[in-house]
């Protein structure tokens, strides 16, 4: 692990998580990329389990090459008292605590917010659940997808076929984002007055509130929007199409200027722009299927540079219909340098994204991915355990 980092906006803060998968990580990783000195608590022998999600990286997980760089490990086996005593210490020097352990895990090992405030009262304790801490379904395990179900998006996704789950952990990744403005907020709040607030996120709730624009249209319209694939529910034209190299590109009308450019500069049609069909936002979803149709055809008659060019010049946003391997090579990333090399277990370098959120004048720390229990030894000495003690924590496997 690098130096310390003296300079960025969390240098000073010590954050001890008790954490696996994706959400809290992702929470953490991103306290860590603002200077946050964070402490991961792991299991002895195997870590944390997204470590075995595959082996795709060099033979690291890609989740959690992903989600942990910057980040410190300690193994600790908390269901022993000698574990246990550890993280008390650990706790006892530190400004926030995270954890997504299994329902009332927490509970049990003394590590409830309430529980926690007592013992270190400016500690922010910062959990995570399934479905919440109170209510009907306290105690359900939940994963990703079965949150994308629960709330709902699945039903959205996909097109007239079927159903699809997002192509990535958006429940997951929802959660960790309000997780971690949440501990932002309560250091705000911890600095400016003192009192250190517990921090609560669950997966549901947080995706729930990506879903209100939906919720609002079937509560209101009487109908959910339907599943469309690359269309969108309620706006048209907006969707991929294919052009006649058989590239898909896709574009999107926010407003009726942008229709009357697309009528007159792209389908070369600028009388369609008053057609009463068309008329309005409303009456081009009502008239979708003619509406698309139209545009198909003259996508057909194009190839998609051509059709992207005069997009293009008609102010219109387009854009190619990326795989992965597209993405990887895409020009902003590059021209804007936003991969940087980061060391993984083993010694080997993969490039990294930049955290999205520039700060002038500061550069975000991209530090190592640990090896499960990498620094168990200096984590414990910083404590007060002598070699000795250290050895007799390993022997009783406590570490």
């Amino acid at each position: 692990m690098s130096g310390r980092p003296t300079d960025l906006p969390l240098s000073g803060i010590t954050v001890v998580s008790v954490e696996q998968a994706v959400a809290a990580p992702f929470a953490t990783r991103q306290l860590a990329d603002l200077g946050a000195r964070v402490i991961k608590v792991e299991r002895p022998g195997g870590g944390d389990f997204a470590r075995r999600y595959d082996t795709t990286v060099h033979g690291e997980s890609s989740y959690f090459v992903w989600l942990n760089r910057s980040k410190e490990s300690i193994t600790l086996d908390l269901k022993t008292d000698a574990g246990r005593e550890v993280l008390e210490r650990l706790l006892a020097e530190a400004d926030v605590f995270v954890q997504n352990l299994a329902p009332g895990a927490a509970a049990r090992l003394g590590l409830a917010p309430e529980a926690l405030a007592e013992r270190f009262p400016s500690l922010i304790a910062a959990g995570l659940s399934g479905y919440g801490t109170s209510g009907p379904w306290a105690d359900r395990k939940a994963y990703d997808l079965l949150v994308q179900c629960q709330t709902g998006l699945v039903s959205l996704t996909g097109n007239e076929h079927g159903t699809a789950r997002a192509g990535v952990s958006v429940a997951d990744i929802a959660a960790g984002m309000y997780l971690y403005s949440g501990i932002l907020t309560a250091l705000f709040t911890r600095a400016t007055t003192g009192v250190a607030r517990a921090v609560e996120v669950s997966l549901f709730e947080a995706l729930a509130e990506w879903m209100h624009q939906p919720a609002y249209y079937t509560r209101y319209g009487g109908t959910q929007p339907p599943r469309i694939g690359t269309r969108h529910a309620t706006i048209a034209p907006y969707g991929a199409f294919t052009a006649a190299d058989g590239k898909d590109v896709l574009f999107s009308i926010q407003n009726e200027r942008e229709w009357a450019a697309l009528c007159e500069r792209f389908l070369e049609r600028p009388a369609l722009a008053a057609d009463p069909r068309f008329a309005t936002g409303s009456d081009r979803v009502a008239h979708r299927e003619e509406l698309d149709a139209l545009v198909a055809e003259r996508f057909a008659e194009l190839d998609s540079r051509a059709a992207g060019k005069l997009l293009d010049e008609a102010g219109i946003a387009n854009a190619g219909v990326n795989d992965m391997t597209e993405f990887l090579a895409h020009p902003v990333l590059d021209a804007r340098e936003r991969w940087r090399d980061v060391r993984i277990p083993g010694g080997a370098q993969v490039p990294a994204l930049l955290p999205p959120a520039d700060l002038s004048g500061t550069s975000p720390r991209m530090d190592a991915v640990p090896a499960v229990g990498e620094h168990t030894a200096g984590i414990l000495a910083e404590l007060g355990y002598g070699p000795a003690d250290i050895d007799a924590l390993r022997a009783r496997q406590v570490i």
